[in-house]
């Protein structure tokens, strides 16, 4: 039977790519049973069984490497975080908040830096040297003068894309920048509260030159440590990671552990207090999450 890639899901049809035909599917029924260990998702690789030239039934699906649960696609391989240096404001928490997530589920970020030509250089230079001393890509974008336009173009072909971030910060508008005959609603900063409405309503890929895709999805509905643990928070600050085989204990979370190389790196300066101060602002947040979701 031939294989496809899910691009679209809407209104319980399911269109596979396969090559350039669209085949519009519906799942056989062992993905409808309630103890179904897996669900179609948009960004999986199908088997599917036509029934016409256009139409058929997904019967399989292979090889998912990762999944995300807000927006719901799979196979992911690159997120572009894109931040608003102005309204809103940049956010450092925010951010690394989103990299847990991201480095959580094995997928690589792409930061993006919006509105770049309403902020001092210094500030852009600041956050620039911080994420990339860390291993992230990090491209300051001006939808006004058109400033990182082609190297973010450029950072995404060949890979399949989901654009993330707080709503409002212009994920749609740069999507349109990059590819113009991709039409997609934008929304407006909500003054009053200080936030962007959500406009996307379903999870699409759109095909993209030089191959790959970019995902127009609603972006995260929830930033809450949902399937995460102390360790994995731990295993999700990169930096950290990169020291941790000093630590004096195995399994070390980098906080009050006698011998550990983390916190003997923030006191030398040779890791960010900051990123440090998120790190167990967001161990808290863990805790508290786990003792308000207990299976008991």
């Amino acid at each position: 039977m031939p294989e496809g890639r899910i691009v679209k899901a809407l209104s319980g049809f399911y269109y596979v790519a396969d090559g350039d035909n669209i085949v519009s599917c519906r799942a056989r029924g062992l993905f409808k049973k309630k103890d179904a260990k897996i669900n179609p998702l948009v960004g999986d690789w199908v088997v599917y069984e036509e029934t016409d030239p256009s139409e058929g039934y997904v019967m399989e699906i292979v090889n998912r490497q990762n999944e995300l649960l807000r927006p719901s696609v799979a196979n992911v391989d690159q997120a572009v975080l894109v931040f608003s240096l102005h309204e809103p404001s940049f956010s450092s928490l925010l951010l690394d908040k989103f990299l847990v997530h991201i480095e959580h589920v094995g997928i690589d970020a792409l930061i993006v830096l919006s509105k770049a030509d309403l902020v001092d250089d210094e500030l852009i230079e600041s956050i620039v040297a911080t994420y990339s001393a860390i291993g992230y890509k990090v491209i300051p974008f001006s939808k006004r003068d058109l400033r990182g336009l082609e190297e973010i173009r450029r950072e995404l072909a060949g890979h399949i894309n989901v654009f993330a971030g707080q709503s409002g910060v212009g994920k749609s508008s740069l999507i349109n920048c990059l590819f113009p005959n991709v039409s997609m609603q934008t929304g407006d900063i909500s003054q009053k509260l200080g936030r962007g409405r959500h406009t996307t309503r379903h999870v699409e890929l759109v095909p993209i030159e030089g191959g790959g895709y970019v995902a127009d999805t609603p972006g995260f509905s929830s930033l809450e440590f949902v399937g995460i643990d102390e360790q994995d928070l731990a295993n999700s600050f990169r930096d950290f990671t990169d020291v941790s085989d000093g630590c004096k204990f195995r399994g070390c979370l980098h906080l009050s552990e006698p011998g550990c190389a983390v916190q003997a790196g923030v006191e030398q300066g040779e890791l960010s207090q900051e990123r440090y101060d998120h790190y167990r602002q967001f161990m808290e947040e863990l805790k508290e999450y786990q003792r308000r979701n207990k299976p008991w």
